[in-house]
């Protein structure tokens, strides 16, 4: 069975292997080792309430149970920009006129922001290639939002994901060329390795000071803004599905997306329900729906999807599913039925 799960001491050599396969842009999961034990280490402090608010966050892996393969990886930061400052760029919008010469213009502008300072982020999102087949993706990334949904009061009350820009088939980004390079005079992997270890003071002391007027920028730079890596763009429909929104706001890399809610509007914190368990022999129903259920244990949280919906008040599951899952009779589960697609 596949499951999503917290992160434990035990994961960096998995970790890093998993590591190995990725791309540039994806700035919170690299094939560091150091950076890797710090962050699974980070991620136990949390959950044991060790951990002081700027740097809480949560990690969960992506189990092949069967195998003991780990498959992908996702995150949840709890408070971003309380200690290093979140910048994003707001995509405004300009209006110059001239009432003697009838002509007006309107341009989009970028201005430095840090207007998601204390919100949660949704990150981190890495699925082997060997794993992507139909499902898989929608439930690593889905995970994190059965983690919110349970464990509500940990979280702050908005949510965000900053999502991988456009690179080109040599696989630079043309927004950083256009910008980013002219100001930071380092390539964009070492901006990115630097951003992702904490070391953001040259952001601050090199970033541009005044608005970017988009449409100066050389045409495939102004494509890039707001436009999602092909890669990512399941991932991204995923997350529009939830409830997140794209709000005017991108990265200040490669201008790639960031969606924003109130975490209290995504679906699954909206339509999941809480019911007991009874284990016995599965049986799917008729119309075979299937559900994403998890335990509602904080140190050892599970997440799978399992065929079959609560009724009558409890959910059933079948004696593999219950122990790859870890609960027992009686425990408490949490469950959001899949939308029901019509043949």
């Amino acid at each position: 069975m596949i499951v999503v799960r917290v992160v434990q001491r035990g994961d960096v050599d998995a970790l890093m292997r998993l590591a190995q396969e990725t791309g540039p842009g994806l700035t919170t999961f690299k094939p560091d080792r150091e950076a890797l034990a710090a962050r699974v280490e980070r991620a136990r402090r949390t959950m044991e309430d060790k951990a002081e608010p700027y740097e809480a966050g949560y990690f969960f892996v992506m189990e092949d149970t069967d195998t003991g393969d780990v498959a992908g990886v996702c995150g949840i930061e709890t408070a971003v920009g309380l200690q290093q400052p979140f910048y994003n760029y707001r995509v405004s919008t300009v209006v110059h006129a001239s009432q003697d010469l009838g002509i007006w213009t309107r341009m989009r502008a970028l201005n430095i922001s840090h207007d998601l300072t204390g919100y949660a982020e949704v990150c981190s999102l890495f699925l082997s290639p060997r794993y992507r087949t139909s499902g898989v993706g929608g439930l690593l990334s889905r995970s994190r939002f059965m983690f919110l949904a349970q464990f509500r009061e940990r979280f702050p009350q908005r949510l965000c994901a900053e999502l991988r820009g456009h690179f080109d088939a040599e696989g630079s980004s043309p927004f950083w060329r256009a910008v980013g390079s002219h100001f930071y005079q380092i390539d964009f992997n070492a901006a990115d390795y630097l951003s992702s270890h904490g070391r953001k003071a040259f952001l601050a002391e090199l970033m541009p000071r005044y608005p970017v007027y988009v449409e100066l920028l050389p045409q495939e730079a102004q494509d890039c803004v707001g436009l999602t890596h092909s890669d990512t763009i399941p991932a991204r429909r995923m997350l529009e599905a939830e409830g997140l929104r794209y709000e005017n706001h991108v990265d200040i890399f490669d201008a790639g997306p960031v969606l924003e809610c109130h975490i209290a509007d995504l679906r699954t914190v909206r339509e999941s329900v809480v019911v007991p368990v009874e284990i016995g022999e599965s049986g799917a129903p008729q119309d075979g729906r299937k559900s994403m259920v998890s335990n509602t244990s904080l140190g050892d949280f599970r997440v799978g999807v399992v065929e079959g919906v609560p009724q009558d008040g409890v959910f059933r599951l079948s004696a593999a599913e219950a122990s790859a899952l870890d609960v027992e009779a009686g425990d408490l589960v949490r469950v959001l039925p899949q939308k029901h697609k019509q043949g």
